[in-house]
């Protein structure tokens, strides 16, 4: 007679369709990592349950199919995980596409996209009817979840009119709008429905104008508005560099008053990206985070892990205190 082992786990029996100690063993070993990543989440889980996290979604995220994918899956994974996600994103490098399919030359002032009234509703079509349309598409393939808005929909943001400054005079660059006034009744509305917001940037003005504005500002705005827990920002880099080119060593934490010292010194990439950090700190989010939006699963990775990754801003670094890993990571 021969004994195939014991019940159906296929353990001395090495025939078809089943594994020996060897596979089994990794099996559980693969089992335990996966385990030991839900407990570690947990903590993370019941701490933000029910609060609002702001992500400003933008870079490469934006573009690449894997990324794109993961940072659905990741939003969707936010709501059933009880937290309550609110995306905000622009969408330069597609705008300029559109424009250069139509011939229309993309002119810049001080980082500033010059916008005329042709431009703006090249901005407003690429970004409201393409854009967000298709973030809203990728999330609600995993169910009934995003809905789209404009930053002029129920007058969100409300803008006046942003001069550039080049040698310190101040230039015209057109229908390119600062946020004055942001009314969040329309996206509270969504988040209590168990909806997930996705906004694009622009605003209206009091006279009815159309303004083309930053998105790291107005994630920011909404971050505020919204008292939200987190702002999310997500890069093309691993955080803020402590002293760039010279070292690419990453800044993992720092405070309000620290950032506002460095600000002056950041390259032009990086300036609207920490003042909207700023802006939302010294607005009452606790944390505000830049984080490297080209690792997949990103902002997981920060929001459910001890150690967290990329650079966090808050108000001031007393809020900061030793995680169980011996990291530094606000609890």
């Amino acid at each position: 007679m021969t004994v195939t082992g014991q019940g159906n786990t296929g353990q001395g029996n090495t025939g078809p369709g089943n594994t020996g100690p060897g596979e089994d063993d990794k099996r559980r070993e693969a089992a335990t990592v996966k385990a030991a990543a839900l407990i570690e989440a947990l903590p993370w889980l019941d701490r933000f349950h029910g609060q609002t996290v702001v992500i400003k979604y933008g870079g490469h995220a934006m573009t690449d199919e894997v990324l794109r994918a993961g940072f659905a899956q990741d939003l969707v994974f936010l709501r059933y995980a009880g937290l309550r996600p609110v995306v905000v994103h622009g969408g330069g490098p597609q705008v300029t596409e559109h424009l250069n399919r139509l011939g229309i030359e993309s002119v810049f002032t001080a980082g500033l996209r010059v916008t005329t009234e042709e431009t703006i509703d090249v901005v407003r079509m690429v970004l409201v009817g393409k854009v967000n349309k298709d973030i809203v598409g990728l999330i609600n393939r995993h169910g009934p979840f995003a809905v789209g808005l404009s930053g002029e929909d129920a007058n969100l943001f409300t803008a006046e009119r942003k001069l550039a400054v080049v040698d310190d005079e101040p230039v015209d660059i057109g229908l390119v709008g600062e946020i004055v006034a942001t009314d969040p009744g329309a996206v509270r509305a969504l988040i209590a429905d168990g909806r997930i917001p996705v906004v694009s940037s622009v605003a209206r003005g009091a006279g009815g104008d159309v303004y083309n504005v930053n998105a790291d500002t107005a994630a920011a705005a909404l971050a505020v508005a919204l008292g939200a827990a987190k702002l999310v920002v997500l890069t093309d880099v691993k955080g803020l560099y402590r002293d760039w080119p010279a070292s690419t060593e990453v800044i993992s934490q720092l405070g309000a008053t620290e950032l506002a010292r460095l600000l002056p010194a950041l390259s032009a990439g990086m300036i609207p990206k920490m003042e909207a950090c700023l802006t939302a700190v010294r607005g009452g989010v606790p944390q505000a985070h830049v984080l490297d939006g080209r690792l997949k699963h990103a902002i997981l990775l920060e929001i459910f892990t001890d150690s967290g990754i990329g650079t966090m801003v808050v108000p001031q670094m007393s809020d900061v205190a030793p995680s169980s890993t011996g990291g530094v990571r606000d609890d």
